[in-house]
């Protein structure tokens, strides 16, 4: 197993409403950074045999918010690789989007295109 430019790791979740802590439901940005971490790791693991650690964001940025109902996609992607660390490129973009309503409580529809919420560059280290 080896790192390789351009590997990509993506996972989907369901933003549950215990996650918003803002009016309008608005979810912190902390919870996209916790997702950049799993497929961080789980990228760690299919080209290094090992979790890995997380390092260093080099830049994070919020594009547009995240709400409780929705359905959000967290992917990561190796950009560089050094001889015991991996740059990766994360986003995390939201592919549906609750609309719950009095009349509809589960309303929901997917975006076409996925809404690009958070961008980041990090860093880990494999042993």
């Amino acid at each position: 197993m080896t790192a390789e430019v351009g590997l990509r790791v993506v996972q989907r979740r369901y933003v549950d409403y215990s996650h918003a802590h803002y009016a309008g439901h608005l979810v912190d940005g902390a919870f996209g950074l916790a997702l950049f971490g799993d497929v961080a790791t789980e990228l760690c693991i299919l080209s290094d045999g090992d979790e890995g650690l997380f390092a260093s964001y080099s830049a994070v940025e919020f594009r547009a918010p995240v709400r409780a109902g929705d359905v959000v996609e967290a992917a990561a992607e190796v950009v560089r690789v050094g001889r015991r660390s991996r740059e990766l490129y994360f986003t995390l973009h939201v592919v549906a989007r609750g609309a719950a309503t009095d009349a509809r409580p589960g309303a929901a529809s997917p975006l076409s295109p996925p809404l690009l919420a958070t961008e980041a560059r990090g860093t880990v280290v494999v042993p």
